[in-house]
């Protein structure tokens, strides 16, 4: 095993390091700790309590992974985090353990990116291919599903859900979920539109993406509230082939915050 250890760096004997991997100057690797192969962990950097990190992660300097959660109910019981492959976290970002009282853990999938600043709150899921600009804040309970992309500056409160594909713009305050590839920004949060770019990189047809954009529409422009809306058969049959009329329709009924309002 071939590994890349400052002389500076604080290693336990305890912690799991994987090939390949290199720990850059005043860095310290707790003893609960696993990083996977070809994972690049530089300097000064802390990874503490029960974290495991898979391969192929790129970790910059002041970065904090694996620290007690900012929360009064933590009473230093063994909870996680856990991190994917092939993700970018850039300088200062931080990433809290989870609690005993939600699923004891806290998660990252692989291929994302984490600008500078940004904060993962503890028992937050974050889902694969995401993006997130510097100064983005996660509140505890957080889930954020897969290719979200969330504009600098922006935070997301206690058991916000975004649906995959969504966008956010910058400076955004999130109180309310946001259902699969919508758009939305504001203090707080509106629902602008359909994240169509979104849609044809994803590969789906025109036809279902226009077929998409017109029930959101029709949504916008009813006086039912979109989970009243979606409860209505007779509302929805025209749009019963549609997959992604029909994860939006189980995003809002399973909301429990509630879905943030059209602009």
């Amino acid at each position: 095993m071939e590994l890349n250890i400052h002389p500076t760096a604080l290693v336990h004997e305890g912690a799991k390091l994987g090939e390949n991997v290199s720990v850059g100057a005043y860095s310290i690797i707790g003893p609960n700790v696993v990083i996977g192969d070809n994972t690049k962990v530089r300097s000064h950097t802390i990874i503490e309590g029960h974290t495991t990190i898979g391969k192929n992660n790129d970790i910059f300097q002041y970065c904090s992974i694996g620290a007690e959660p900012q929360d009064t109910s933590y009473k230093g019981e063994p909870t996680e985090v856990e991190i994917g492959d092939n993700n970018v976290l850039r300088e200062y970002v931080s990433i809290h353990r989870g609690t005993m009282k939600d699923r004891k853990k806290t998660s990252l999938g692989s291929n994302c990116l984490l600008m500078a600043h940004v904060h993962l709150g503890h028992d937050a899921v974050v889902g694969d291919n995401v993006i997130m600009a510097n100064s983005v804040n996660l509140a505890g309970h957080v889930k954020i599903g897969d290719r979200v992309i969330i504009g600098g500056g922006t935070n997301i409160s206690q058991f916000v859900s975004l649906g995959r594909g969504a966008y956010l713009g910058g400076a955004s305050a999130i109180d309310r979920d946001i259902p699969i590839f919508c758009t939305g920004y504001g203090n707080r949060v509106r629902l602008k539109g359909i994240n169509i770019i979104g849609l044809r990189r994803q590969g789906y047809e025109k036809p279902v993406i226009s077929e998409f954009v017109d029930f959101y529409r029709t949504m916008e422009s009813s006086v039912l509230s979109p989970r009243a809306f979606v409860d209505h058969e007779e509302l929805m049959v025209d749009y019963k082939d549609n997959p992604l009329v029909q994860e939006m329709r189980a995003d809002i009924r399973k909301s429990e915050v509630g879905i943030a309002p059209f602009i």
